[in-house]
């Protein structure tokens, strides 16, 4: 199942794309009202929260949608306001540096072995929705770089998992884009946090897959273009530590929450390590994709008021 949050009116609802039409959301509350079924859950976090019981009952009222099911039940993908499918996710989004063979090459001194990847996070206010316009102010930084990634979402809680046991803790995947201030992150004495959770910093979505549809994390390919030119071109295969290695190697001594995410680390292609140096500028749009789960689409916009730095 692919799963969408989508505005309605001046709130938020949880819909899932139509079997078999993949330009076609159902909503789900409609779906429970018109069927006469409990009521949906608000959002795609308090699916997470009802664990297999939850997952099970959603199952059962999709079931329930019939050949005749039209508007206000299905709603064309086309016309719709999507959200990041997790605003907030639950605590920071755990992100994962170093992680591809090429990239950590390119980022490590020369003659300095790559060391293992770097655990870092970014704020809970950097999230911001697939399709939206980020806001960027050279008076913060002039250095905004890219980095398309592969979310997981973690669905079932634990600490010190196995790698063995690691996927059965996926709830899903999505698509990420790091958006990171280099110079934040290098130059104010090495400031990742920071230079990582600048405001609308990590669009993501378009929505959360869910594993079945995945038949394999380690074989996606991956893509970011800016401006229909192609930046990054590798595929999960080409990760030093794969989704179930991150799992469990995050998971020593500190626990996994159902919801919380991670982004998996960035192929080869960023802008700071090209020659020269390629940043994103205001009226860039920039395209990340991960095969099978889904295209983010995001122009960049001068922000409304310069602010100061410290």
């Amino acid at each position: 199942m692919r799963f969408v949050m989508f505005k309605h009116g001046s709130g938020r609802r949880l819909g899932v794309l139509a079997e078999g039409r993949s330009d076609t959301v159902v909503d789900l509350s409609e779906l429970a009202k018109t069927s006469g079924s409990t009521p949906a859950p608000a959002d795609l976090m308090a699916l997470i929260d009802s664990g297999d019981a939850g997952m099970s009952a959603l199952k059962h009222l999709v079931a329930k949608l019939t050949p005749s099911a039209s508007a206000p039940i299905l709603l064309p993908l086309e016309g719709l306001k999507l959200l990041a499918p997790l605003d907030p996710p639950r605590g920071n989004v755990i992100a994962i540096g170093r992680n591809y063979a090429k990239h950590a090459a390119e980022t490590t001194a020369k003659g300095e072995k790559p060391k293992p990847p770097t655990v870092f996070s970014k704020a809970i206010t950097s999230i911001t929705g697939p399709y939206d316009d980020i806001p960027i102010d050279a008076a913060v930084s002039e250095e905004i770089d890219w980095e398309v990634e592969l979310g997981v979402v973690i669905g079932k809680a634990g600490v010190n998992i196995t790698k063995e046991a690691a996927l059965e803790h996926v709830f899903g995947y999505t698509v990420i884009n790091d958006v990171t201030a280099r110079d934040i992150q290098s130059d104010w004495g090495g400031q990742y946090f920071k230079g990582k959770s600048l405001d609308s910093s990590c669009p993501s979505g378009p929505w959360v897959v869910t594993p079945d549809e995945v038949e394999d994390p380690q074989s996606l390919y991956l893509r970011l273009t800016v401006n229909g030119e192609i930046k990054q071109d590798g595929t999960t295969s080409e990760m030093i530590h794969p989704v179930d290695a991150i799992i469990s190697w995050v998971s020593v001594g500190m626990t996994l929450l159902p919801g919380m995410m991670i982004a998996t680390g960035t192929p080869d292609g960023v802008g700071f390590a090209r020659t020269p140096p390629e940043f994103i500028r205001v009226g860039d749009t920039v395209e990340a994709e991960v095969e099978g789960i889904g295209t983010l689409r995001n122009k960049f916009v001068a922000a409304g008021r310069a602010r100061r730095v410290p």
